[in-house]
């Protein structure tokens, strides 16, 4: 090679050496040195952008806040945490192909992911063939029942929220109801539960609507319910945009009946979105959406204060329920490798499943072999939208 080539090659590698250098700094990720522990990876895919970025957007930050302070305050077992992460954008498809990413070329020790039930449910053979750890963010009973040996999740479940709107309403004297969902994973699943345990409640499902993916206008559904002779209040099952949409539209019908919707609502965007239709609609959420309404002596409310106080103060603002269940994920899989005392996956899956008495902001957890949830009905209350925030109901 002449001495020109060598002076332009030398360059190249100096060059390519910079910019790598450049990258981990603009990453966030600090050049490992010879000598410093093996980080622990933590591999998460989240719906950031896409439709269902009110989901992923907080987990995420949730997840690059705590991980942050954690590292600041020595890592776990003397070792710093090292997140690696990828925007599915609700796509299952990109779930599939980052969880294989994350799996086999990341060398990831555990997996927080899975903004959707659709993308969640997409990814479980993968995480059950790797067997590594896995923690959804998704809200249908369907990710833990039945149990999958190495899938957990967070949030309360669809099954859950109607056990405890169909409680209020009966406590309200209600019992013919109007269901409306949409064509998600989540909604399928919430709808189905609404129709299984309408017997147990004494309600009757008196008109049963659907609507499909996309759609911007939910009148024609609502018009129908609401001409349905006897129907007392309405149950609207999903999450996302169209949460806002069926709010909005049920005000502009002048519909007066009770108005439901599950926890997959529990934003202020869906309130903001609704443009006033969301006033008096009811909902089950974590505790962590109305910390400061709880009583002292509830021991949550420490724990979603702090957590509150620290995510509105970084990112200014509002805090969601979702950004919680990245928190209580994260928080559960630290845990877990410290009574573990390694990052062995099989260790620290039987550490996640003994999870006692874990205080956190969705609730207290309590998990089992029989049980990859670990909340129960009294981790839920109950909500109303009132002059546009949340009012908690006694």
């Amino acid at each position: 090679m002449s001495f020109l080539g060598r002076l332009l090659r030398k360059a190249a590698a100096t060059m390519l050496g910079t910019g790598l250098a450049l990258g981990a700094f603009a990453m966030g990720q600090k050049p490992a040195m010879a000598g410093d522990p093996e980080p622990i990876k933590i591999g998460s895919f989240l719906a950031v952008t896409g439709p269902a970025s009110f989901l992923g957007d907080p987990e995420l930050k949730t997840l690059q806040l705590y991980i942050e302070k954690i590292n600041k305050e020595g890592g776990v077992l003397g070792r710093p945490l090292k997140l690696i992460h990828y925007d599915s954008q609700h796509l299952a498809k990109k779930a599939v192909t980052f969880t294989r990413r994350l799996i086999e070329q990341d060398k990831v020790d555990l997996i927080i992911g899975g903004s959707t039930t659709g993308t969640t449910m997409a990814v479980i053979k993968l995480v059950e063939r790797a067997e590594i750890p896995f923690i959804s963010l998704a809200g249908a009973s369907i990710i833990i029942d039945p149990v999958k040996k190495w899938v957990f999740k967070t949030p309360h479940t669809d099954r859950l929220a109607v056990r405890k709107i169909y409680a209020d309403m009966k406590k309200r004297g209600l019992t013919k109801i109007g269901l409306l969902s949409g064509s998600g994973g989540f909604d399928k699943s919430c709808a189905g539960n609404a129709r299984k345990l309408a017997k147990e409640f004494g309600i009757t499902i008196v008109a049963d609507e659907t609507h499909g993916k996309g759609d911007t206008d939910m009148t024609p559904q609502l018009t129908r319910i609401k001409n349905t002779p006897g129907v007392q209040a309405f149950l609207y099952c999903g999450f996302g945009a169209p949460t806002s949409i069926v709010a909005k539209n049920f005000k502009q019908l002048g519909m007066t009946i009770p108005h439901y919707q599950s926890h997959g609502s529990a934003s202020m965007k869906f309130i903001k979105g609704a443009e006033g239709g969301a006033e008096g609609v009811r909902l089950p959420v974590a505790a962590l959406l109305v910390a400061e309404q709880l009583p002292d002596d509830n021991p949550q409310k420490k724990v979603a204060l702090a957590y509150k106080k620290a995510y509105e103060s970084r990112y200014h603002d509002a805090v969601s329920t979702f950004g919680g269940h990245a928190y209580d994920a994260l928080m559960i899989a630290v845990n877990a490798i410290k009574r573990a005392g390694t990052t062995d996956k099989a260790k620290v899956r039987d550490a996640i499943e003994q999870t006692k008495n874990y205080i956190g902001a969705d609730g207290i957890y309590n998990m089992s072999p029989t049980d990859h949830l670990g909340l129960d009905e009294k981790s839920f209350v109950m909500v109303e939208v009132r002059n546009g925030t949340w009012k908690l109901l006694k």
